[in-house]
Parts: structure tokens; C-alpha cells; sequence
């Protein structure tokens, strides 16, 4: 009975210790067991005992059928088991059975290629891709310049179908781009829909370099700025953009917030802060019904602006399109945005470096409105013609239906 209760509190240990807007916590010991240290463990010898409460023991009780599967796969698995993959497994399914898609387990290999792209550099194919969690679909909504994704022909608006042996969906996606990330120069075989064709592409993939943010003066000094995602330094990248535009004499300023899916919620607020007086940006609401807001500090730039989205603007993008709607900070032009109004930490796991990814809050624009599944609806609507979805506009190119009737919205405030 020893030995079991033993197994059992060791393995259960391992499980719970491996078990996106994004935020960073301190540490993931604390969250498991708030300011008590964590159950000491003696070195493991014949003689070694574990000592721990009723109430800890009666709770890692609930993970016996595991620890039971463990021991029969020890014994009768035709092929020695891969005890770290089992452990990998178990977490993926662990957090998946909270039915959130914004919340995951990233084995050490993710959580690695996660910060790497987070940087801008990493191997792969140069595309962006949004899930859409309520049908599926899988849409690339951005190929990098100078990628293998361009040169091969794939297109924004192309949906998704088949990386490799993986039928691509909103839950596959993850698997499908840690497919996509692998080695340099070697070949990867995808298949997307784009219309009602299905076209297949073998892309060999290289060196990625990711720029967060363009900009270009347009007629009648209107700036132009392009921000893709929260990501890397993005927050310089769109100052310094924003400082040349000003200097070079910009009376105006449109910031092009389309299918940008998110990124770090403290680039969005250091980025509101710009434009904003003192007060708040957005607010957090945990489980607990408490709430934490983050600020803007006095002091904003004194210049029109406009904000361009889509139906593929989320996270990030929302929070800052949402907080400059509603200090009547800038005129809103495009479509009603994606609607994903929750926050998620992000974080390492264990000691192998593992991570994982768990919605925490969910967070409301100054005025208390709620985003989630809901969006941010436009002051001005201003749609895509259905055969110009798929179409690369170059940066500042005025034949861009959206971006016309956002700069005629700019070229207006700037008079």
C-alpha cells in the first residue's frame, strides 16, 4: 500500500506540474499552492516517506486511474513506453478538457518556437493564419514579403486544409504550424481551398523575419500605419513609425489594425497611451468577480486619428480600437472585429522547459462593454468586395476599397 500511495502522489505531482492577448505571472508554484510552500518530497530511497495533508492526499486521489493506466502500460505495452510524451499527453488533455481554445500545453519544442516567433525569427513557410473556433475554418490572413509562402503562390484568404497528414481545423491548427516550423530547407506539403478549388503546394521552408509594423505617407499628409501584431518590440516599431510620420508632417494618422489576431496586452496599452489622457484603458474581470484595470498616463498626442479593422482583428486589437472608441479618440472604419474579449497568462511549466497558455480574465472597454464573442462595431462601415478578399494590396495602395474610405475619413480630420 505504500509503494501505490507512493506511485501514486509522484506521478500525480508530475501531472499537475505540466498540466494568448497574453500576460506573463510570476510563478506557477504560487498559483498552485498561493503563498504555502509546495509539499516537500524526501530523496527517493527504499526507506523515503511523503508527508503531506489529508485534504492534499484526498485531492491527488482523483488522479489514481492515471497512475493505474501508467502501471499497466509499464507492464504489458508491446514497446517501451516514452514515460515524457505519456506526461506530455496527459497535460495536453488535462487543460483540453476545459473546453477553452484559448487555453493549452506547450511541450518543450513549442514553448521554445513560441518565444522564437514571438521575436520575428523563426523557420517556416511566412504565413499568418486565424482559426475561427465557431466553424473551423482556418484562414491564412497574411503572406510574408520575400517568404517561401509568396514565391510559391499561396494567397491571404486561402483557407487551410491539409499540412502534411493533418486535416487542418481551429483545434489542429497548433499542430499544423509546429508542422510547418520545421527544418530549414526541407519540403512541406499543404493543401488550401480558394474558392471551390482544392490546390496543393510543396513549400520549402526558410528563415522567417517578421516585420510587426509598415508605414508610408499618403496624399494630402495623411499617415498610413500597418500593425500586424502585438508582438516582439512592435511598441518602438509603431513609435518610431509614428514619430517619423509626424515629423514628415502628417496631419493625420490611419492605424491598420486588419487581421492583426492579437499579441501581448501590455504593447496595446503602451500604444493607447499615445493618444490617451490619464485614465483607463481596460479592465480585467477574474472568476472571482475582482477586477483590475490598466492605465494611460496623461499627456496624449494631439492628432487626428482613424482605426481600420475587420472581422479578423482580435485580442489586442481590441483593446486598443476599443478604448480610442469610446474616449471618442478616433473614428472606427471597417467591419465588426473577431470578439475574443478574454486574457490568457502565459507561462513555464516544470523544469524542462514546458510551458503552457490558460485564459484567466476576461476584460471590457472603459465604458464596461463587453467584447467577448461580440466584437468592436465599427463607427463607419466599410466592407471588402467578396473578389477582393484574397487580393495583396501593397502598403498604401488607395484601390483597397477599406482603406479608402478610411483615408477619405482622415483626409477630412486633417483639414
Amino acid at each position: 500500500m505504500k509503494r501505490y500511495q507512493k506511485l501514486l502522489i509522484l506521478v500525480t505531482l508530475s501531472v499537475i506540474m505540466l498540466t494568448s492577448c497574453s500576460l506573463l505571472p510570476t510563478s506557477l508554484i504560487n498559483s498552485l499552492y498561493g503563498n504555502s510552500p509546495a509539499p516537500a518530497v524526501q530523496p527517493e530511497d527504499s526507506s523515503a516517506t511523503v508527508t503531506i495533508s489529508r485534504e492534499e492526499y484526498e485531492r491527488l486521489l482523483q488522479f489514481k486511474e492515471l497512475v493505474e493506466i501508467q502501471d499497466t502500460v509499464n507492464l504489458y505495452y508491446y514497446q517501451e513506453p516514452d514515460t515524457e510524451a505519456m506526461i506530455d499527453g496527459a497535460a495536453m488533455g488535462f487543460l483540453y478538457g476545459l473546453d477553452d481554445p484559448y487555453t493549452f500545453f506547450y511541450n518543450p519544442e513549442e514553448y521554445a518556437a513560441m518565444w522564437e516567433e514571438d521575436e520575428g525569427n523563426y523557420a517556416g513557410i511566412g504565413i499568418m493564419i486565424t482559426g475561427n473556433y465557431n466553424t473551423g475554418i482556418c484562414t491564412i490572413t497574411r503572406v510574408f514579403l520575400d517568404s517561401p509562402a509568396l514565391e510559391a503562390g499561396l494567397k491571404k484568404g486561402d483557407v487551410l486544409v491539409k499540412v502534411e497528414d493533418i486535416d487542418v481545423t481551429a483545434t489542429t491548427m497548433q499542430d499544423a504550424v509546429d508542422i510547418m516550423r520545421g527544418e530549414i530547407g526541407q519540403p512541406v506539403n499543404i493543401t488550401v481551398r480558394r474558392g471551390d478549388q482544392l490546390l496543393d503546394f510543396v513549400i520549402v521552408r526558410a528563415q522567417i523575419h517578421t516585420n510587426y509594423v509598415n508605414s508610408v505617407m499618403l496624399e494630402g499628409n495623411v499617415g498610413y500605419i500597418s500593425l500586424y501584431e502585438f508582438s516582439g518590440d512592435c511598441a518602438l516599431e509603431f513609435k518610431n513609425h509614428m514619430d517619423k510620420l509626424i515629423a514628415d508632417g502628417a496631419k493625420s494618422l490611419i492605424i491598420d489594425l486588419r487581421d492583426n489576431p492579437g499579441g501581448w496586452v501590455d504593447a496595446a496599452v503602451t500604444i493607447a497611451d499615445h493618444f490617451l489622457p490619464a485614465g483607463t484603458v481596460a479592465t480585467l474581470r477574474y472568476r472571482d468577480g475582482s477586477e483590475e484595470s490598466y492605465k494611460s498616463r496623461d499627456g496624449a498626442i494631439d492628432i487626428p486619428l482613424v482605426i481600420l479593422v475587420n472581422e479578423n482583428s482580435a485580442s489586442a486589437s481590441e483593446i486598443l480600437s476599443g478604448c480610442l472608441q469610446d474616449y471618442d479618440r478616433a473614428t472606427i472604419v471597417g467591419t465588426t472585429t473577431y470578439g475574443k474579449g478574454v486574457v490568457q497568462w502565459v507561462m513555464p511549466v516544470g523544469d524542462r522547459g514546458a510551458g503552457m497558455q490558460l485564459t484567466i480574465a476576461q476584460y471590457f472597454t472603459p465604458n464596461g462593454n463587453e467584447v467577448h464573442k461580440k466584437g468592436i462595431t465599427p463607427d463607419v462601415e466599410a466592407t471588402m468586395p467578396e473578389e477582393l478578399v484574397s487580393e495583396m494590396f501593397d502598403i498604401g495602395d488607395l484601390s483597397d476599397p477599406q482603406l479608402k474610405v478610411a483615408y477619405d475619413e482622415a483626409l477630412k480630420m486633417g483639414e
